[in-house]
């Protein structure tokens, strides 16, 4: 119970405002836990001395927030942060690396917060079509976001999509025709593979991404463009080195090869390197999804295309497929870009991804797999002869979420392992008995 607690009052506003700010703040930073009562209003306005309406529009503010309930008589407690039960797992798709559940379900109030202001505030024309592409000044607040990750854009290049995968298709459809080939990792996020067989192109597994390796394929057959995930690869978290992305970039060049950068995962990284794209912009497209960072619901993302005769191209494709992204998603991302929200979630979400990394690294001491220190996936090499497939299925009713490499595997060989994603709905508690299992797995050897 937390009949003391006492709000500081120090902060300008009006009070009703203030104890509400103080409230919530005591909330997210854990001063009050889930499950305690708050002082009953009419002892509170005495402490305080202000009157009862004062304290019942604080509470009103930040129940609204869905911080705390109220049970009658009873009185106001902290809500518990909700859970997932294990069957309601099954609405998720597993096979998905999902970023993780901010505390306090603070993602979800943050949406409902803006969505009521961008609907009570904004312009009425964000109900209606947007232009092929995006809205002018929407393509210019994500030229800023690609900017802040170090690559310079015109609003002319940048294009607004429903989301990552609808990008790479455009961008596919746009660039390529059927039978072209495209140079990738040995392994690759399965979304971009199903893209190329639907557009009918041929993907070349590189047995490394080096700029070497690049030039062997390029002098055994004619490769129209690279396909990459710069930063934090999915699956298997590996980053590009500031070198390799120049050497990329000169094998790009000297070949006349397109780069295609999917650069899902770049702002998680605290001092992102420069994207290749920034070196080779005549020759390369940009990706940038804030699904991936945030949440796959806002279906949201920003590509930068080679020029703008290509913007021009990919807008049209676009319209074709999709008509436009979701307007008010765009216009919530855009106000959240524009005002710091997105920095600041982007930063809560870095530091959710560090704590489950470090419980990983916990667990999983003395396993071989490989990690980004901000990322929402491991790479779990398996030892011993234990079998991926087992591993998914054995894993399945904790929730975590484990894919076998054979899903992300360019042609019949794959690597004996599996990707392991941290996020999603999962507690940290549940997410550590999933990767007990996972540990207690691994050291027993479960063949096919």
């Amino acid at each position: 119970m937390t009949d003391g607690w006492i709000p500081d009052l120090a902060r300008a506003g009006v009070k009703h405002a203030a104890i509400a700010a103080a409230l919530g703040s005591a909330i997210e930073a854990g001063s009050l836990r889930p499950g305690e009562r708050l002082p009953p209003q009419r002892e509170l306005a005495a402490r305080l001395g202000v009157d009862l309406t004062t304290i019942t529009k604080a509470y009103d503010a930040i129940r609204h927030r869905g911080l705390i309930e109220a049970r009658g008589r009873a009185g106001s407690f902290v809500r518990a942060p909700r859970t997932v039960a294990p069957d309601e797992l099954e609405r998720a798709d597993a096979g998905m690396n999902m970023p993780p559940e901010l505390p306090g379900n603070l993602l979800a109030r943050t949406i409902s917060a803006s969505f009521s202001t961008l609907l009570l505030g904004g312009s009425p024309l964000r109900l209606q079509y947007q232009p092929a592409g995006g809205a002018l000044q929407d393509r210019a607040t994500g030229a800023s976001l690609l900017a802040s990750m170090g690559l310079v854009s015109d609003a002319e290049q940048v294009l607004v999509t429903a989301g990552g995968q609808n990008a790479l298709h455009a961008i596919l459809n746009a660039a390529l025709q059927p039978g072209d080939a495209v140079a990738c990792a040995r392994h690759v996020y399965p979304g971009f593979k199903a893209l190329a067989a639907r557009l009918g192109l041929e993907l070349i597994p590189l047995p490394e991404l080096t700029a070497d390796a690049l030039r062997e394929a390029c002098a055994a057959q004619t490769v129209k463009a690279l396909y990459l995930v710069p930063t934090n690869d999915n699956p298997t978290t590996a980053t590009l080195s500031a070198r390799t992305r120049r050497e990329l970039a000169a094998a790009a060049e000297e070949c006349d090869v397109q780069v295609i950068e999917d650069d899902a995962y770049g702002a998680l990284a605290p001092e992102p390197l420069a994207p290749i794209s920034g070196l080779i912009p005549h020759r390369s497209w940009y990706v940038a999804s804030t699904s991936k960072i945030i949440s796959p619901a806002l279906r949201v993302a920003f590509v930068r295309a080679p020029h703008s005769a290509a913007a021009l191209r990919l807008a049209g494709d676009l319209h074709e497929t999709t008509i436009m992204a979701p307007p008010l998603n765009v216009a919530l991302v855009c106000q959240w870009i524009a005002d710091g929200t997105w920095d600041r979630l982007v930063g809560l979400m870095r530091r959710e991804a560090a704590e489950r990394q470090a419980l990983a690294r916990a667990i999983l001491s003395g396993a071989d797999y490989s990690s980004d220190p901000h990322g929402y996936h491991l790479w779990v090499r398996l030892s011993g002869g234990t079998a991926p497939g087992a591993v998914t299925e054995l894993l399945r009713p904790t929730g975590l979420s484990a894919v076998p490499a054979e899903r992300f595997a360019v042609g019949p060989h794959s690597e004996a392992a599996v990707r392991i994603s941290l996020g999603g709905p999962l507690s940290p508690e549940r997410l550590a008995d999933g990767l007990r299992l996972l540990r207690g797995i691994e050291r027993n050897a479960i063949p096919t």
